[in-house]
């Protein structure tokens, strides 16, 4: 979070860098590994269910100007986390996105929402929503993005098509989201927020927990 009092930095906000510095020259031994082989799913880990009577004519949209993709499909692995309310001072919730090509990381993504969401089920969809912009740019997959989700009310409604809405001002990350489950650019799963990476890019975590995290990320 230094990077966004870049232009105005406020006291105590050297302190943090020196901190930054202190880990990083501790941790000079870790290694990102860029893995290709595919996490074997089973069938039982993502729900799938029929969208057609909520909607019709839900496709994964392709630029008609898209380039014949060359090598082989690949799997789309991601982590969405929120902290709901984590800006003190603002109110505002923070999204954390960690995105994996098989299970070699490729995308990290932490910022703040844009607008002050008033429940965490709100905010997760909102990052539900950023990472599906994400995905979408990225190169033909293996079938839909594996997408975890330590909510479990924001899974439910995600997969499930007879769930409703309840909360009306997230109706347009609420149907993005289904829309996406809909025409087959990811399903999503639940997962807990001990095993879910995407927690360490939403806030800061204690010492032992955020060694927990890199060590399933870093060699």
């Amino acid at each position: 979070r230094l990077s966004s009092f870049l232009v105005h930095p406020r006291r105590g906000h050297l302190d943090a860098v020196y901190h930054i510095y202190g880990y990083l020259k501790h941790h000079d031994r870790s290694t990102l590994v860029f893995d290709d082989s595919p996490i074997k799913w089973t069938e039982n880990d993502f729900q799938c269910y029929d969208w057609t009577d909520f909607y019709q004519d839900a496709s994964e949209k392709i630029p008609s100007n898209a380039p014949e993709p060359r090598g082989n499909y690949v799997q789309i692995n991601a982590f969405v986390d929120a902290n709901h309310a984590g800006n003190r001072v603002t109110c505002m919730s923070h999204t954390g996105i960690l995105i994996y090509l098989n299970k070699a990381p490729i995308i990290w993504y932490s910022k703040a929402q844009a607008t002050v969401d008033t429940s965490t089920f709100g905010s997760e969809f909102v990052a539900m929503r950023i990472a599906i912009e994400l995905i979408e740019s990225l190169v033909p997959i293996d079938g839909p993005a594996n997408v975890m989700c330590d909510n479990n009310y924001v899974v439910t409604n995600a997969s499930i098509p007879s769930s409703t809405l309840k909360k009306k001002h997230v109706a347009i990350c609420y149907h993005r989201v289904r829309e996406a489950v809909a025409s087959g650019v990811l399903h999503v799963a639940w997962i807990e927020t001990s095993q879910n990476l995407a927690d360490m890019f939403t806030k800061s975590l204690s010492g032992n927990k955020l060694h927990a995290f890199c060590q399933k990320i870093f060699y």
